[in-house]
């Protein structure tokens, strides 16, 4: 969008009531990351609006948080732990899963949300202006809630098999910010995309599948000999499952490499779907 400011200058010139005209932006969009923190309030309401109507109304309320990754990791556990005697790089197969499930469930679940973040709030953006990322980034924010839910359970299930945190626990602030990153990158792109082809939400669900698969939470990355293993971090969420499991569990797979091509993957992705989102959202409210 686009401010008209000959028209703010020349109506307090002329004594006049001066008003504001928005057009939309025409050719190459920046991303004005001031207007985000313009509407920080904003942003603050629709994620606790989203987290409380995620709940809402719901038989087991919050506890949904929990259920998820703790039954993902019980059949993991049967038939990749017990049945394939999959390598657990040393700890029981059981934590070496869940410690992988957590950061998964927060990137997966944001990214399923967000994707029809903007079609959902139709009403929104058709009445009023205001940055329209926040959107999507108010949704995935609010899978935060979720994530320290599960992460209780996960430092309980720890304490149950006796096993403490590493001095590397240090870095996880790194591994959420990447796994936050990855998943606001990945709805950019295919919440833009789904305003206007609106099967897009329903590929969600494979795309998901495809991808949890694709990451190391039921194997170990260790399976991949050099070079391969470093460039399987092209892949954002490799170097966040490994990065987990070697910051709370101490596993001998530290990331290195991997990690640094996580979040330069996950950065390419976060900016070039910023300035995808940018570029088509002011033609959100005409399409809706």
């Amino acid at each position: 969008m686009a401010i008209n400011e000959e028209t703010l200058a020349a109506s307090a010139g002329t004594g006049s009531i001066p008003h504001l005209h928005i057009a939309p932006s025409e050719g190459f969009t920046p991303l004005k990351p001031e207007e985000l923190w313009e509407f920080r309030e904003l942003l603050f309401f629709l994620v606790w609006r989203d987290v409380k109507v995620r709940y809402k109304q719901t038989a087991l309320g919050i506890s949904w948080a929990i259920i998820q990754p703790v039954m993902t990791m019980l059949v993991f556990s049967i038939f990749f732990g017990k049945l394939a005697q999959l390598s657990s790089d040393g700890v029981p197969y059981p934590i070496f899963s869940f410690a992988a499930l957590v950061p998964w469930t927060l990137f997966s679940n944001g990214l399923t949300q967000a994707t029809n973040s903007i079609v959902a709030n139709s009403n929104l953006i058709k009445k009023v202006y205001f940055p329209r990322l926040i959107i999507p980034m108010a949704t995935v924010f609010g899978g935060l809630v979720d994530f320290v839910l599960a992460f209780g359970v996960l430092i309980l299930l720890m304490l149950l098999y006796g096993i403490a945190p590493t001095i590397n626990i240090v870095w996880l602030p790194v591994f959420l910010l990447i796994t936050l990153i990855a998943s606001l990158a990945v709805s950019l792109w295919l919440s833009a995309l789904n305003v206007e082809y609106r099967d897009v939400k329903y590929v969600i669900p494979f795309i998901t599948q495809v991808w949890l698969f694709a990451t190391p939470i039921a194997y170990s990355s260790t399976l991949l000999e050099e070079p391969w293993r470093t460039l399987y971090g092209l892949n954002p969420m490799v170097g966040v499952v490994e990065g987990f499991r070697w910051a709370l569990l101490g596993t001998a797979t530290e990331p290195g490499w991997m990690v640094a091509f996580s979040a330069a993957a996950a950065i390419a992705l976060l900016v070039s779907g910023a300035f995808y989102f940018r570029r088509m959202e002011k033609t959100f409210a005409d399409i809706i």
